[in-house]
């Protein structure tokens, strides 16, 4: 019987990325030999590529996993909270809608900076150790075995206890278990794509409300800014790609900015706007699913590599951290037994992980859309008078997701459950207004007029039933 003291295993962590070193440092705190393999070269000391990623939005979720290993205060101490939404309607009037109550924010955060902070922990386990410019050329998952190419090295054949694939959408490791029976995979590439531009600051202070999430939504398009620590903002423009593709030209670009951002030209500067559009193609999003996350006790497969998400909910980083927040809980569970904590992990995060994957494709049309109409303004204000007057029976969506740990999948539940309960509640206060209304208005009317009248609040209500809100 193998040993399931973490001494006597050595773990492989394939990616070096957020997922993968939050992983290393959960997994090196329990005592393994941990070594991640990372084919690229060491962050802190390599340019980082304009426009190749979204800015990071932390909140609950990954705040737990970030506090289990002793790097939560650090991470926040250079983070920016945003408390609310600021909407930017065509006309430049801006109106903000708060995220929840008011000691709760998700936290504007560089990738670039968290990414080196976990780098800097990680290599503070004497028994952990993070192997820069080596690619995974293949593994055989059920060997437990890996072939890696170093920087300098030819072809490296290694033997591990157990193999965690934390790299990315496009998943050497996931390739692997592909060929596995019974193994799930789907992917969808979402018809827009997305372009990272900045707002600098301006006389050294930042140009816009710093304490919100800045969005322009445009029904089919929208774009978005965070706060940065320099006083800058990001800002991502994310639309179909045929109308990237239409916008050729620096005059173009302009034009269309006007129509749409006329209040952010100022902002990003005429000649920045012209010149930033055509740096980088706009980059494609995919949403990722499968099923299991595991292979026998030797494979587990963790954020993108398991669950390649959309980023309009901020859920793809705080959804990988809790997975490993979720793999520690059930170490801790089943006393580091990983015949017992992997295929657990599959059963409780797949369902999970797949749920937050939907709600995140519904939230880009609440973002881009939505939030213009007056009817999610009710609705928005109407879920906090109800959260207020009954916390543990009614919670708004966005504060589930991401102000509490209550499971994804469960969220979902508990959400659509609380629609059917403020439909159902609109109508019968819409049938008792049109039939006191009714009441109050025989006592003025003849007799006469009285059975068309009823019947007009019939047709009322039989309108009312049929509505879907």
């Amino acid at each position: 019987m193998p040993s399931t003291d973490p001494r006597d295993q050595k773990v492989a962590v394939i990616g070096g990325g957020l997922v993968g070193n939050v992983n290393a440092c959960f997994l090196a705190k329990r005592g393994f030999q941990v070594d991640i393999y990372e084919a690229r070269e060491d962050l802190r000391v390599a340019k980082v590529a304009r426009g190749r990623s979204i800015n990071l939005a932390l909140s609950h979720r990954g705040r737990q996993a970030l506090r289990s290993i002793g790097l939560e205060d650090q991470v926040v101490s250079q983070g920016i909270p945003m408390r609310s939404r600021m909407i930017h309607s065509l006309s430049g009037k801006k109106s903000a809608i708060p995220y929840g109550k008011k000691n709760q924010y998700i936290l504007s955060i560089s990738r670039e900076i968290l990414n080196k902070e976990l780098l800097t922990e990680v290599e503070k386990y004497p028994n952990a150790k993070v192997h820069f410019g080596h690619k995974l050329l293949n593994c055989r998952p059920e060997e437990g075995k890996l072939t890696v190419l170093g920087s300098n090295d030819g072809p490296v054949e290694i033997a591990c206890d157990l193999i965690v694939g934390c790299d990315g959408a496009y998943s050497t490791v996931r390739k692997q278990l592909l060929k596995q029976p019974r193994f799930n995979f789907s992917q969808q590439y979402i018809s827009h794509g997305y372009m990272e531009l900045t707002i600098p600051p301006k006389n050294g202070e930042f140009a816009m409300e710093p304490n919100s999430l800045h969005i322009w939504p445009r029904n089919t398009f929208m774009m978005i800014a965070l706060p940065n620590a320099n006083k800058s903002f990001t800002c991502t423009l994310f639309m179909p790609f045929e109308d990237f593709e239409s916008l050729t030209t620096g005059s173009e670009v302009l034009d269309f900015f006007k129509r749409n951002f006329p209040d952010s030209i100022p902002l990003i500067g005429e000649q920045a706007l012209k010149r930033d559009f055509f740096l980088l193609p706009a980059q494609s999003m995919i949403a990722i699913k499968c099923s299991s996350f595991h292979l026998s006790s030797k494979c587990l497969l963790m954020g993108d590599a398991a669950h390649a998400i959309v980023p309009f909910f901020g859920q793809g980083m705080n959804a990988g951290f809790e997975d490993c927040l979720v793999f520690d809980e059930l170490m801790d569970k089943f006393n580091n037994d990983l015949c017992i904590c992997l295929p657990e992990f599959s059963r409780l995060r797949t369902p999970d992980d797949h749920a937050i994957s939907d709600l995140s494709m519904y939230n880009y049309l609440e973002m881009r859309s939505h939030v213009n109409s007056r009817w999610f303004l009710f609705r928005t204000y109407l879920d906090r008078v109800l959260y207020a007057l009954m916390p543990s029976t009614f919670i708004p969506l966005y504060t589930m997701v991401s102000f509490s740990r209550i499971r994804y999948h469960e969220v979902v539940m508990r959400w659509r459950w609380q629609n059917k309960v403020v439909k159902k509640g609109l109508m019968v206060c819409g049938s008792l207004s049109a039939l006191s209304g009714a009441y109050l208005l025989t006592r003025s009317l003849s007799w006469q007029s009285v059975p068309r009248l009823w019947s007009s609040c019939a047709a009322y209500l039989h309108t009312l039933r049929g509505s879907s809100f």
